[in-house]
């Protein structure tokens, strides 16, 4: 069935490998179940990446995120493999995931992960006047 959830990534060519940019993507609709008391978990991910040669296809990205709606994690474990995930698919040359969760117990977690390649480092910061 098209749209069925999918614990797999498609990615496609980077259009521009020579340069450094950005590309963020904001996902309102995570969610989870908590690995303790069945209990869903809502969150808010912003995945922010800089891309060597390939790019994560958006689509794929979609049903792999909701692939994670019926599954036990703890808010920490769970950024950490969707991080490690995406960097095994598309070797970035560096990636943030920031996992904001909604209210449980009186707490708003927030988990962020990151992830640099080895001998990178990002352009000084351009000051205009």
């Amino acid at each position: 069935m098209p749209g069925t959830p999918a614990r797999t990534l498609d990615t496609f060519a980077n259009p521009a490998p020579e340069r450094d940019y950005t590309i963020r993507i904001e996902i309102p609709e995570f969610t989870c179940l908590c690995p303790k008391t069945g209990q869903p978990d809502f969150a808010t991910l912003a995945l922010e990446y800089v891309p060597e040669a390939a790019c994560v296809e958006l689509k794929s990205l979609k049903l792999y995120i909701g692939s994670f709606r019926d599954q036990g994690a703890f808010h920490e474990a769970v950024a950490n493999r969707i991080l490690d995930d995406v960097v095994r698919v598309c070797a970035p040359r560096f990636a943030r995931l920031t996992a904001r969760f909604n209210v449980r117990g009186g707490t708003y977690p927030t988990v962020v992960v990151e992830h640099r390649a080895p001998g990178w480092s990002p352009a000084s910061p351009v000051v205009l006047p």
